[in-house]
């Protein structure tokens, strides 16, 4: 009798599954995406130099045999402007509801964090809450030692792991800790999935990629992109995209000179789509103008926000 009660102990302890939902939050520009990426393995956020690329709540999802962890990269906390950056607010304020863990980040260069109410938010949790201050490799000791001590005064509640996103130092130091802290629960995706996100969306954030990194000032913020049609075929995937703009000003820098710039972001945006997809794509990209789509309530619905 004994052993049999072993070795139902045993069997109990294997099907023990941990899930967690884990949601990054911080200023602008501090690396939110850079270290999801890094945490999940693949390119699901837009990372570029340009502050508030993320507009939505994108889920990305790492799987094992006995866990489920779905990180959530928020937009940047931003103080709104625009209708657009209202709505990027509310995905913020719903990653405080649905977190299991919160990874709050910062880099070397922060002071003050811009959004004074998501830091008073973020002291009150009482999840934990794990500090990331990122961008290390571009100070010195001395440095890090005051922006530690800074944050250990600023939010008491949090554990401060000093990281490089960028250089995936300190990533696993993170990933083991969130494993550590991960409640038990069931898986709450299929394990064979990378995100949430339908396939439509991560092409779109590819073409909005390139246009902030080919295109300057106001205009890539000014851009929306909309996939009109995904087909995929045996051996290729024909794409239909639309980059939707406000006035025709940012229409014309987007086409380019006989094209030029459409043809850079359409060429680049091709081969991410080629590469993460494992087959040939087929892309079409065409620009409209939807004047002030970002301060309209109705068409910042239509276009999913």
């Amino acid at each position: 009798k004994k052993k049999k009660k072993k070795k139902k102990k045993k069997i109990l302890r294997n099907m023990s599954h941990k899930s967690a939902f884990v949601n990054i939050v911080g200023s602008p520009n501090v690396g939110k995406s850079t270290l999801m990426n890094g945490l999940v393995g693949e390119k699901l956020s837009i990372v570029t130099s340009k502050a508030q690329t993320t507009r939505h709540r994108i889920h990305g999802l790492v799987n094992g045999d006995d866990h489920q962890i779905v990180f959530s990269d928020t937009p940047g906390v931003v103080n709104a402007s625009y209708k657009l950056h209202e709505a990027m607010m509310s995905y913020v304020e719903s990653s405080f509801k649905d977190a299991d863990i919160l990874l709050f980040i910062t880099d070397m260069s922060e002071n003050e964090m811009n959004h004074k109410e998501t830091l008073e938010r973020i002291v009150k949790l009482r999840i934990p809450v794990l500090l990331i201050l990122n961008k290390i490799d571009l100070a010195d000791q001395a440095k890090l030692e005051e922006r530690v001590q800074y944050w250990k005064e600023k939010v008491p509640n949090a554990e401060i792991i000093p990281t490089s996103a960028l250089h995936k130092f300190n990533i696993d130091v993170i990933w083991n800790r969130i494993l550590q802290l991960a409640p038990e629960g069931p898986a709450y995706f299929d394990k064979e999935e990378l995100s949430d996100r339908p396939m439509r969306f991560f092409v779109s954030e590819m073409i909005r990629e390139k246009i902030f990194l080919h295109c300057d000032k106001e205009v890539p913020y000014a851009c929306q992109v909309e996939i009109e049609s995904y087909k995929e075929a045996d051996n290729i995937t024909h794409i239909r995209a639309l980059i939707i703009v406000e006035r025709d000003s940012q229409k014309g820098i987007i086409i380019g000179k006989k094209g030029d710039m459409l043809k850079r972001i359409g060429r680049d945006a091709r081969l991410d789509m080629e590469a993460f997809l494992g087959q040939k794509v087929f892309l079409e990209t065409f620009v409209k103008v939807d004047k002030d789509w970002r301060t309209s309530e109705q068409k910042l619905k239509k276009y999913g926000y």
